[in-house]
């Protein structure tokens, strides 16, 4: 086979489908998951800085590190394993350790990530959770029994997912510690990697619904605007149906409006897009989970439905309401400009008309004017003719009154002849 030369970036991009393993979990063990993220334009940090603090935490346990353009790590860090992802807005940390504690749920599990090295982090906790992947009990009575002990009743989510592998439960819910709790029963026919992607897929939706929900937040930032805006642009809208209001002055206003409008479409623009994204992710794994009903509880897809969703779909209607809006401005400042438009063409009549009764006035004066100089260059040329002729005259017996009344009509006529024929000429 002739060799052929390979695309630069070929085992890169085929590599980065393998780059994000599952762990391998066995039970009894305990997971800590932690998402970082930071405030303001998180999509365009220094994501340099979010390497480096991976790297101060494995130095702290004396750990390898990573790549220098890493984008994810797995490995060993002392007696944990730790699973390090860099996304989009975010880094999460997964710290794994294969043994559990007498008490569930220990803050203290917590104390993997140094206090130190928690209080030197680039950004904000947008969310944590403690796991507990422990064997199935032998009823499903000892399972509720736990349940009741750990977690709210009212918001518990309980379901039974991969053909029965495992029973997981949470209530979503932030406890006194600061953490969300989540339980996992796996079931002894289970394997250790499917076990994994269990633990990968709650921690995934767990960071994406955090994650989702700033989309919530960035709406409640927003409603008063929108609400002050639309009744601004209903007002302008009733004022356009006014004959008092000026129309160059409602067109202002409208643009006004619009450049408002059009500054939130920006500064919302990416959030309502990676929300959409996040709830699609969200769904996405929840429904790999192929969940069963587990003791007529609710389970994770019906909390979401409940809880999450009604989130989601005002985050969506915000949106479209902000692009209703925008277009409402833009077709009303379209009609407010064709009204102008007509307004000027009638003054532009007006003025055209005006113009023709000045040129028809023109006209007349000059007529007039034309009338007046043949008179006036008539005068002068029968006194010029008369001293030409008073010789003759004499010569003939004629006196200078005779002469001038026979010259007269002729030298009127020809006066006026020639002025015709030199506006004629003109024109």
């Amino acid at each position: 086979m002739a060799p052929i030369k390979d695309y630069p970036q070929r085992y890169a991009l085929t590599g980065e489908l393998h780059a994000r393993p599952f762990p391998s979990l066995k039970a009894p063990s305990t997971a800590v998951f932690l998402a970082i993220k930071q405030p303001d334009d998180a999509a365009n940090r220094d994501k340099s800085k979010d390497l480096a603090h991976l790297i101060a935490l494995l130095d702290h346990y004396g750990a390898p590190r990573p790549d220098a353009d890493a984008t994810h790590y797995y490995g060993e860090m002392g007696r944990y394993w730790l699973k390090w992802e860099q996304h989009t807005e975010l880094v999460t940390y997964t710290v794994f350790r294969n043994d559990m504690g007498d008490r569930a749920f220990d803050p203290s599990e917590f104390d993997v990530f140094p206090e130190y090295w928690l209080m030197d982090a680039p950004g904000g906790r947008i969310t944590s959770a403690l796991l507990r992947i422990m064997p199935r009990p032998p009823t499903d009575d000892a399972i509720q029994t736990k349940l009741s002990e750990w977690f709210v009743p009212e918001s518990l989510a309980v379901a039974s997912v991969l053909d029965d592998a495992a029973v997981i439960a949470s209530d979503f819910r932030i406890d006194s510690a600061g953490h969300l709790r989540i339980a996992i029963f796996k079931n002894a026919e289970t394997g250790d990697r499917r076990t994994g992607r269990i633990v990968q897929r709650l921690c995934e939706i767990e960071t994406y619904k955090s994650a989702s929900m700033l989309g919530f937040s960035m709406v409640r930032w927003m409603a008063p605007q929108l609400n002050d805006l639309d009744a601004k642009l209903e007002q302008l809208m009733a004022q356009m149906r006014g004959p008092a209001a000026k129309a160059e002055d409602t067109l202002h206003a409208l643009l006004d409006i619009s450049v408002e409008l059009e500054t939130l479409s920006v500064k919302t623009a990416f959030r309502f897009g990676a929300t959409g994204a996040y709830r699609a992710i969200v769904g996405q794994r929840i429904e790999a989970l192929r969940e069963e009903r587990f003791m007529s509880r609710q389970g994770f897809a019906e909390f979401m439905m409940r809880r999450y969703e009604p989130a989601m779909r005002t985050v969506e209607s915000s949106g479209n309401r902000l692009q209703t809006l925008s277009a409402r401005a833009i077709r009303a400042s379209e009609l407010l400009r064709t009204r102008v438009d007509v307004e000027r063409s009638a003054q532009n009549q007006e003025i055209l008309a005006s113009m023709d009764k000045r040129a028809d006035l023109q006209l007349r004066l000059q007529k007039t004017v034309e009338g007046l100089s043949v008179v006036a260059i008539s005068y002068y040329a029968v006194s010029l003719a008369g001293y030409l002729l008073y010789p003759v005259a004499d010569a003939f017996g004629v006196n200078k009154g005779t002469l001038l009344a026979l010259v007269t009509l002729p030298v009127v006529g020809a006066v006026w002849a020639m002025v015709r024929r030199l506006r004629k000429h003109l024109d």
